[in-house]
């Protein structure tokens, strides 16, 4: 049926014909593949662009945090001569901590063992956090339970001095 049409059709509308359909073919490949592919190409160059930019940022905060790091592994300065046992028995009360705190036990030459029961936990983590940002002092072990109540945890920390 299309051939029969195909051939009815004069020679000069056979070429208009084959011309129109190669228009039409080609602005549809630009418009279903030339246009998207340009589009992405587009938004990939400005994530790598963002990406290098953030890349270049990280490497010049690197030294910043190293300093930083350093100046909490220096901050025994701060800790006026007290040992990490009684460190970290100070802090744990002064952070509200006291009432949960049930233990504080050496476990070797740098390091001490500290039990909490019913202890809350976010109050718990700053003060891990504190201490590490402060002291030096890192968190080389964590137990922790769930205990009655919301947020509630029993707890085992094991802190190791950093300077050691």
């Amino acid at each position: 049926m299309i051939r029969a049409w195909w051939n009815a059709q004069s020679v000069r509308d056979r070429r208009v014909l084959v011309a129109g359909g190669i228009v039409v073919a080609i602005l549809l490949i630009w418009a279903l593949l030339w246009i998207p592919l340009s589009r992405a190409r587009a938004s990939l160059t400005a994530q790598v662009a963002q990406q290098r930019a953030d890349v270049a940022w990280m490497r010049q905060s690197l030294a910043q945090a190293r300093e930083l790091r350093t100046q909490g592994a220096r901050g025994n300065v701060a800790r006026q001569g007290k040992s990490l046992l009684a460190l970290a028995d100070a802090t744990a009360r002064t952070d509200g901590l006291g009432d949960a705190l049930k233990r504080v036990e050496p476990t070797g030459a740098a390091s001490v063992r500290v039990s909490f029961e019913v202890v809350d936990f976010d109050a718990l983590a700053n003060w891990m956090e504190a201490l590490a940002r402060d002291y030096g002092v890192s968190v080389t072990d964590l137990s922790v339970d769930k205990s009655q109540g919301l947020g509630l945890v029993n707890a085992r920390v094991t802190l190791q001095d950093a300077k050691q």
